[in-house]
């Protein structure tokens, strides 16, 4: 059993790198300088229905942040499903990996769209990248820190004096933020602990940490596919103490969809933004309503691990976006500026960014293009039962 568990776990290891920033070595192509100025967003954007048989299909490219799994789900649905096809797309998706760093990318043009947390995405732009945020999916944050029940680090205070995980990269300033508004200094050894785990859940089962840091769609998950020695069985949520940083309001906004604002700014493509929109948002839709299948078109398109994790990471993501109260892909205006004061508080960004970095217009034309439920104001999530190692 000692064998099997470090074997999962070593593939764990690997699909950990999804929900959070490994260390990234510099893309091929350097990113191209922005103009000084952000491009004013338009008054309206509008897009056509596609025409049923298109004349011609546009081609462009998707660049995810990591490998094939249900974090991405919708985008390989609309794929899967034709709805890029029905909006006269040829959409390719480009796996990550890493040493890609989607904002790269798509500032050097080797793909027309992009997906990352919104802190990345900002750090690139005050860097002088020309991205833009115009699609907002994941609607709040899927980090967490989690402990055991019979030593709970139950509350952001009581992280004083313990051994507290974080990833780094850029995965840390949920956590930091909240210890500050604590009185507890991350960076002081006398306030707390803080121990740089590696991109996978054995230092908390091993009861090397007191707590550690986790994504709800993966991490998380990771422990619930282990088994507990005590019991011969796999662990439970009651075994578990988490911390959610939506609840302490420092939670930080993540996957969303950006572009360079010069490619944007060419003829017809606020167009095309619209139809991926449109698209994409179809393809969640349907993820959200068919997860079952929506789990299949991830399984047939290769990810790390099986069946029940894929479910489980699905389930999770949904959670993630639905409900969208105004709508799939429109930013919550106020989640932004926690969003924002959280990266000038921790040093992501110097400043606030200018009102260009993001816009909501383009998200809005598509949602007019979609039929059924864009909200999701009744949305259910369903209840997943995981198998040991994730199978």
């Amino acid at each position: 059993m000692k064998n099997r568990f470090l074997s999962v776990f070593l593939i764990l290891m690997i699909v950990a790198l999804a929900g959070c920033a490994a260390p990234a070595a510099p893309a091929a192509a350097p990113a191209p300088a922005a103009d000084s100025e952000a491009a004013a967003p338009a008054a309206e954007a509008t897009a056509a229905p596609a025409e049923e048989g298109c004349a011609e299909t546009t081609p462009v490219n998707l660049q995810l942040q990591w490998v094939t799994q249900s974090q991405f789900a919708g985008y390989y649905a609309a794929v899967d499903q034709g709805f890029y096809a029905e909006q006269c797309l040829d959409v390719t998706i480009l796996e990550g990996a890493v040493d890609i760093v989607p904002q790269q990318v798509v500032a050097s043009g080797q793909a027309e769209f992009g997906l990352a947390w919104v802190p990345k995405v900002l750090a690139s732009r005050s860097e002088g990248a020309d991205l833009v945020n115009i699609g907002q999916v994941f609607q709040r944050s899927g980090t967490l820190e989690v402990s055991w029940a019979d030593n709970p680090v139950a509350t952001v205070a009581d992280m004083r004096g313990k051994k507290i995980g974080t990833w780094g990269f850029g995965n840390e300033h949920e956590l930091f933020a909240a210890m500050r508004a604590e009185g507890i200094d991350p960076n002081n050894p006398d306030d707390v602990t803080v121990v740089q785990q590696s991109f996978d859940m054995l230092a908390l089962l091993n009861k090397e940490l007191d707590a550690a840091e986790a994504m709800t769609y993966n991490e998380y998950a990771q422990v619930l596919e282990a088994i507990n020695p005590e019991t011969g069985e796999l662990y439970t949520p009651e075994d578990l103490t988490v911390i959610n940083f939506n609840d302490v309001g420092t939670a930080m906004l993540q996957d969303h969809v950006f572009v360079r604002e010069s490619w944007l700014a060419e003829a017809d493509h606020e167009d095309v933004a619209v139809r991926f929109l449109a698209a994409s948002f179809k393809g969640w839709q349907w993820c959200r309503d068919e997860i079952d299948a929506c789990v299949q078109v991830v399984l047939d398109n290769g990810p790390t691990l099986g069946q029940s994790h894929m479910t489980w990471q699905l389930n999770e993501i949904n959670k993630l976006i639905w409900p969208s109260p105004a709508g799939i892909g429109v930013m919550d205006q106020a989640l932004w500026d926690q969003t924002v004061a959280v990266s000038v508080e921790s040093g992501v960004i110097p400043e606030a960014p200018s009102d260009g970095a993001f816009r909501s217009d383009l998200a809005q034309a598509a949602l007019e293009m979609l039929d059924g439920d864009t909200t999701g104001a009744d949305y259910q999530p369903i209840t997943v039962e995981l198998v040991e190692g994730g199978e």
